[in-house]
């Protein structure tokens, strides 16, 4: 029978050294159903020539989006917030543990991605001097004050907000970035040890690779 949860990718991107195979963010979604044990089915929608029918659901043609039932949602974060409600493995139950699932999933993106993302462009421009890294390392430390101290961000436990952030911080780039800060680098590869994150990435890249 067909899963009420559909999650929407590209049919195709490009692979090699610098291609985003393996890192587009529709693994987010995928590796919380792997985790939750939820079952779900995945689209494409056109790497190129996107047409009205994906931006009807996802307002900036970017992927990706998430089917469940009658409800359409887009943005990674809110997907994953969206699945962390149905299941008690993504998101604990008691308000404590809820709210701080909650305020790091966010910070993941917000106060970590939002920093990361641009300072990563800058870097690929060949900029001799980029003007964030000041910032970006100043989040790294703070980061890694955090996680010297935990295992995981939240309650105690693995939830969402660990698959927001070590899918953030394990972009090749930022990863390099963390060379002083060892808390971070064990808890982005404890986190990616994990067996849904392996086979999330490996099914990302399967579908991909039959567009080629």
């Amino acid at each position: 029978m067909t899963s009420a949860l559909t999650i929407y990718t590209y049919d195709w991107v490009p692979s090699g050294k610098h291609g985003p195979r393996g890192y587009v963010r529709d693994i987010r979604l995928r590796w919380a159903c792997e985790e939750a044990g939820l079952a779900y089915d995945v689209q494409s929608v056109p790497f190129k020539d996107r047409g009205p029918d994906h931006f009807a659901h996802q307002p900036f043609g970017q992927v990706p989006y998430l089917q469940d039932g009658d409800i359409s949602i887009f943005e990674s974060g809110a997907c994953l917030l969206h699945l962390a409600k149905k299941s008690e493995a993504l998101m604990p139950r008691d308000p404590k543990g809820e709210a701080e699932t909650l305020e790091w999933t966010i910070s993941a993106l917000n106060s970590i991605e939002m920093v990361s993302v641009p300072w990563w462009f800058i870097g690929l421009s060949g900029a001799d001097k980029n003007p964030l890294e000041q910032w970006m390392q100043s989040r790294l430390d703070r980061l890694h004050d955090v996680l010297a101290t935990r295992d995981y961000l939240a309650a105690d436990r693995f939830t969402v907000a660990d698959i927001m952030m070590a899918d953030a911080l394990r972009v090749p780039k930022v990863l390099a970035a963390t060379e002083k800060h060892p808390a971070l680098r064990a808890y982005v590869d404890r986190i990616l040890a994990r067996p849904a994150f392996i086979k999330a990435r490996a099914d990302q890249i399967a579908h991909f690779a039959k567009a080629d």
